[in-house]
């Protein structure tokens, strides 16, 4: 008897003589999934953190030591003109200046407004170097912390950390509102604690704990989360599950007959088979000057389109094609079949770029650079009009590895962009450790634009970030006219999104090109003379209601 008839069988005799016994157990696997999950989220919280305030005091050390190098310590009209350009060309630093020995400012850009009272415990003779303190000012719970530099005649260097630094999204829905997170600087000072009114007390032992810790300056993360908040991940399917106790024979003969429907191998040979037969293809989203208009390149996305034309959405087979390994060569037979749907356009217009997604299992060996150089070295797209895109949602294992693997292919030319910015795990230490050429600003920043203040600081932030380490910036998922105009404000000059075009297979694409080529359409001022249609429309009926 195969496998599968056992199963079948076992579903109907454990349905009947042990109806209550899964219902246990699956409550049991929930709680558990739940508390894990929850804890790996805080750990990742805590981890961002920790990264995100290493790296800022480490560059704003820096800022202050190449201060010194330059002989900017006194306070000179000519040196606070050097303070304000240092301050615009450091998005973290949001004040810099100089204290006397007591810690008592002798002059701030911008201005302080507690002036002749001290912001640094005053020095000792054995103070080190570089100091770290916390000043008044706060931000959502964020408080500015100060890095000091000290000077040979006992007065100090000092520059304000932002507080916008360190505002970073604090997980998941359900843990959100009922986390209680807490930055220390030393045993003393609290950096971050955010107010949330919605955060439930929490008493006794009926929550969970997870601490993280600086192995370069003494900084400590604490994180606590209701156990309940947690549970409440995995509620629905307990409730679910207690409803469906009564039916659970049912239940498990249905399962029965399902798990031995169709073997296991037969699946995996079918989808051997749609790799096989091309059936994955390249659909491609063109990627947008929103100033001129320009087409700039596009993003390969993949499509799995069956025999009948029926497309399969990705979210249906991209996680089993990474964990069973088949991605890679789905990856390379996208690659491959770019090169038939694009190579007379990208050979004629040189200035185009093609985006390739890559996942994080590519930079787990260099077998990824082969490929590119294989496929794409002596075909009529150039290796410089390639972009490997790195997704920020999923980590890396090995970073210095993955490292290696990106300047190896930007030595042939190859950019690469980090996707996602900002929702994953990676962040400033995938811009800082990485090297990348291009951020792309992720569809859930862009989507609040216009309606939310924050959403604004933080893709002008990412904004200012991407031009201070001298990187291209892509926005994606723009929908609405507003948002290209506020991108614009910003500095943001190229994007992608429904509002040109949503991902074409090559055809569509090849047209949307041509239009573009030969001036037949330019997608941004047709926007714009929608918008001014619109406008003169709405003047129009104002007008109209005001003689009525």
């Amino acid at each position: 008897m195969s496998r599968h008839y056992f199963v079948f069988v076992r579903a109907i005799l454990v349905a009947l003589g042990l109806a209550l016994l899964p219902l246990l157990i699956g409550n049991m696997i929930l709680e558990n999934f739940a508390m894990h999950q929850a804890r790996n989220e805080m750990n990742a919280i805590a981890d961002r953190y920790i990264s995100r305030s290493e790296a800022a005091i480490s560059d704003v050390v820096e800022v202050l030591r190449q201060m010194q190098v330059k002989g900017l310590t006194s306070c000179t009209r000519q040196n606070q003109g050097e303070f304000e350009k240092t301050l615009s060309e450091n998005v973290i630093v949001n004040a810099i200046g100089i204290v006397d020995h007591r810690g008592v400012p002798m002059c701030y850009v911008p201005a302080q407004v507690r002036r002749g009272s001290s912001i640094l415990p005053a020095l000792k003779p054995d103070a080190p170097r570089v100091g770290i303190g916390m000043s008044w000012m706060e931000y959502q719970g964020i408080r500015t912390a100060l890095v000091s530099w000290k000077l040979r005649n006992g007065w100090r260097l000092v520059a304000n950390i932002s507080p916008t630094v360190l505002a970073i999204e604090p997980g998941p829905d359900y843990l959100r509102h009922a986390s209680e997170i807490e930055v220390r600087l030393g045993r003393d000072h609290v950096w971050v604690n955010p107010a949330n009114s919605n955060l439930p007390v929490i008493m006794g032992s009926n929550f969970i704990e997870e601490f993280a810790a600086s192995t370069i300056y003494p900084i400590n993360v604490r994180i606590r989360s209701d156990r309940n908040a947690v549970m409440s991940l995995v509620g629905e399917l307990k409730i679910v599950a207690v409803i469906a106790c009564s039916g659970i024979a049912i239940f498990l003969i249905a399962l029965g007959v399902w798990l031995s429907w169709k073997p296991e191998k037969d699946a995996e040979d079918d989808f051997v088979a749609s790799i096989r037969n091309n059936e994955f293809i390249p659909y491609y989203q063109p990627v947008v000057d929103i100033v001129t208009g320009e087409l700039q390149g596009c993003e390969m996305l993949m499509r799995w389109q069956l025999p009948n034309g029926k497309m399969v959405p990705p979210g249906q087979f991209m996680t089993y094609a990474e964990t069973s390994g088949h991605i890679f060569e789905m990856t390379r037979s996208i690659m491959r079949q770019s090169i038939d749907d694009l190579g007379e356009l990208y050979s004629k217009h040189p200035e185009l770029k093609l985006s390739v997604n890559l996942f994080a299992g590519h930079f787990n060996d260099r077998s990824i650079v082969d490929d590119l150089l294989d496929i794409y070295e002596d075909s009529p797209i150039a290796l410089n009009q390639v972009v490997m895109e790195v997704t920020e949602r999923q980590p890396l294992e090995d970073i210095d590895l993955a490292r290696k693997i990106i300047a190896e292919l930007q030595a042939h030319g190859i950019r690469v962009a980090l996707d996602d910015v900002g929702t994953g795990h990676g962040g400033l230490a995938y811009l800082q450790k990485l090297g990348m050429d291009i951020v792309k600003i992720d569809k859930m920043f862009i989507d609040p634009l216009g309606s939310e203040e924050n959403a604004f600081r933080l893709v002008d932030a990412i904004a200012e970030l991407a031009d201070t380490m001298n990187m291209g910036i892509i926005a994606e998922g723009v929908e609405k006219y507003e948002q290209i105009v506020l991108l614009r404000e910003l500095g943001v000059s190229s994007a992608q999104g429904y509002i040109f075009s949503k991902p074409l297979p090559a055809r569509k694409y090849l047209e949307f090109a041509e239009d573009i080529f030969t001036d037949r359409r330019n997608p941004v001022k047709v926007l714009e003379e929608k918008k001014e249609a619109s406008d003169a429309a709405l003047e129009q009926v104002a007008s109209q209601d005001s003689t009525n």
